[in-house]
């Protein structure tokens, strides 16, 4: 009788042992949840806005660009075309880009036909190109030239149906890297350099000049 007893309490320590199986590990193995790692919050662009209701035009560029609002295409020793540019400035710092790299807004008030070819230079044939982002239609022209370890690259969107002319300049200024000793200088990212130009491009809005009314209460 009594080994039968024992073996009644036996499974009922084994039984009871089974269904609190896990608190007791809680108890002699307590473990600690490994902390999940945090993403990094996505990077947002710090931007400036420069806004003129004489030239009738807005647009954004990266708050770390350097504006120059007395800025001029020098097209020839007696013709300029007035504008509004933001060049690279130190962002371009340790690069084989120079500090000169610029983006431009200019404008020919005399234009009977805006297309890009006219604020070129260089003898060239303007295309018609739609943006694939915002579907605006531009007249685009390119030129680049060589010397003395330098390359220039100019880029040309003028906007058809502008009054006055207006078109977006894209000024590129590069040093060839084979020049600079092994590691000093880093080539810099075109695809990424383009992309902020378009950025800005694309940001240019057309404004109203003020009416002789909101003038007067100026």
């Amino acid at each position: 009788m009594r080994w039968i007893i024992t073996t009644v309490v036996v499974v009922l320590l084994l039984a009871g042992a089974w269904f609190l199986r896990e608190p007791l590990m809680g108890l002699f193995f307590s473990t600690v949840p490994e902390p999940v790692p945090e993403e990094p919050a996505p990077t947002v662009p710090i931007t400036s806005t420069y806004a003129s209701s004489t030239l009738g035009y807005s647009f954004e560029y990266p708050s770390d660009f350097n504006i120059d609002e007395t800025y001029a295409y020098p097209f020839s020793e007696t013709k300029t075309i007035p504008g509004v540019a933001v060049a690279i400035g130190g962002s371009a710092a340790g690069t084989n880009l120079s500090t000169d790299t610029k983006v431009s807004i200019e404008q020919l008030t005399r234009a009977a036909i805006c297309t890009a070819d006219i604020f070129m230079i260089d003898d060239v044939v303007a295309t018609t190109v739609t943006d694939t982002e915002t579907q605006v239609e531009y007249s685009l022209a390119t030129s680049s030239s060589a010397g003395a370890g330098n390359v220039y690259d100019e880029v040309v969107y003028a906007l058809p149906d502008s009054k006055p002319c207006t078109a977006v300049r894209y000024q590129i200024h590069s040093t060839n890297i084979a020049n600079y000793p092994e590691g000093t200088v880093t080539e810099y990212n075109q695809a990424a350099l383009i992309e902020e130009f378009n950025a800005i491009r694309r940001s240019l809005t057309f404004v109203a000049a003020p009416t002789e009314a909101e003038e007067e209460t100026e």
